[in-house]
């Protein structure tokens, strides 16, 4: 049995708690044949934290400064979790000190950077990984097995979105998600980048496209120190803070395979409080998603007899072996965090076994590219072109 001595930085913000938990747990419902976990090393810059986080993780180290991880012999895997425009040069430092990287998405702030930190792994032959953790639902496992095995023949059209009303109230304060300079991409690089991760996953690379970003509100109140999620009375005396990344994306696109695409993505949308959805169109049948039945595929086929045909409901279940190491019935949910747990797992999984899992740096930056894409094509109000490399 291998032990990874892991670093997770920001960790007392929701993700890295997420991940955290996720290292803890993950031999529980997958054994340790493919390697363990230990989190010897938790960064948060604000020392307030430190007892609580020291709770969490008797015997870790509490650290203000992810420098001290970089210099750490003791770190095998550095896993971020910090603001999006920490991530390159964090993950840069940690591949160029021979670390492992996991890194939250977006993987960095242009596609160029992406690709220098994808080369760098590549060249020093370390294990990456982006968490677009949705795609690893087993639910999704069976779209692609179903799509690879020709059952709804050539892909034609894919049709996505996913949209919240966290910023649906005008009045909601200000966060760091929404600040230009800390998330340049906003809502693209947040929430779009889940969409074009299951676009990737599923039906291939994007060769161009058309965006239109918005900024729906474009001042909220400012309160320090509020985090997602968290809410605050207002005085009225609050400061107001201009904000400077996109609220929300419509998207025209194509793919490489000759498949079309159309989606919309949000961080407005008053009442949806989590809506994530896609379908998938083929010569011979089509697919469709729904988060709201995490894990449900729909399925029509052609070859079903004239009159019979329709959407068929499939509750993925035990056969699934990733299901199966949590739960023993069909349609008993699997929810985010089991998603998280499901990719530390797998983190583990290739850097003991040295073989790459999807989706690594490379996945990152093309993802990295449509987010590019979106905001070069906003800005022109034109189709931009994705190049391969």
């Amino acid at each position: 049995m291998t032990e990874i001595r892991v670093a997770v930085l920001g960790a007392s913000g929701w993700m890295g708690k997420v991940h955290t938990m996720a290292y803890q747990t993950f031999p529980h419902f997958f054994g340790t044949e493919g390697g363990t976990a230990r989190v010897v090393t938790l960064v948060d810059r604000n020392p307030a934290r430190a007892q609580e986080l020291a709770a969490r993780v008797p015997g870790a180290r509490i650290v203000q400064d992810w420098r001290e991880v970089i210099a750490d012999p003791e770190v095998d895997l550095v896993d971020i979790c910090l603001p999006d425009n920490l991530h390159y040069e964090v993950a840069k430092a940690a591949l160029e000190a021979g670390k492992h990287v996991f890194c939250e998405k977006p993987l960095a702030e242009s596609a160029e950077e992406a690709r220098e930190l994808a080369d760098i792994a590549k060249a020093r032959g370390l294990i990456t990984r982006v968490g677009h953790g949705f795609p690893r639902n087993p639910v999704h496992d069976l779209a692609k097995e179903i799509i690879d095995a020709g059952e709804i023949g050539e892909i034609t059209m894919f049709k996505g979105c996913q949209h919240v009303d966290m910023y649906g109230d005008p009045m909601v304060p200000y966060m760091w998600r929404a600040d230009g300079s800390l998330a340049p991409t906003g809502i693209v690089g947040d929430t779009g980048s889940h969409v074009f991760s299951f676009m990737e996953f599923l039906v291939g690379r994007v060769s161009s496209l058309i965006a239109n970003n918005i900024i729906v509100t474009p001042h909220r109140p400012k309160i320090e120190g509020l985090g997602l999620g968290e809410t605050a009375e207002l005085t009225g005396s609050e400061e107001w803070a201009d904000i400077t990344n996109p609220d929300a994306s419509q998207i025209l696109c194509t793919f490489e395979n000759g498949a079309n695409g159309i989606v919309d993505f949000s961080r407005v949308a008053t009442g949806r409080k989590f809506m994530q959805t896609y379908e998938i169109y083929g010569t011979k049948g089509s697919l469709a998603y729904t988060f709201d039945e995490v894990n449900r595929l729909r399925f029509y086929t052609n070859a079903d007899p004239i009159g019979r045909r329709g959407y068929r409901e499939i509750d993925v279940g035990p056969e699934h072996p990733t299901y199966a190491a949590f739960l023993p019935l069909p349609n008993f949910a699997l929810g985010y965090n089991e998603t998280k747990i499901i990719e530390a797992a797998e983190v583990i999984r290739s850097i003991v076994s040295g073989k790459a899992m999807w989706p690594t740096f490379e996945t990152g930056h093309h993802i990295t590219q449509i987010v590019d894409a979106c905001m070069s094509s906003s800005r022109q109000r034109a189709w931009v072109d994705i190049p391969q490399s």
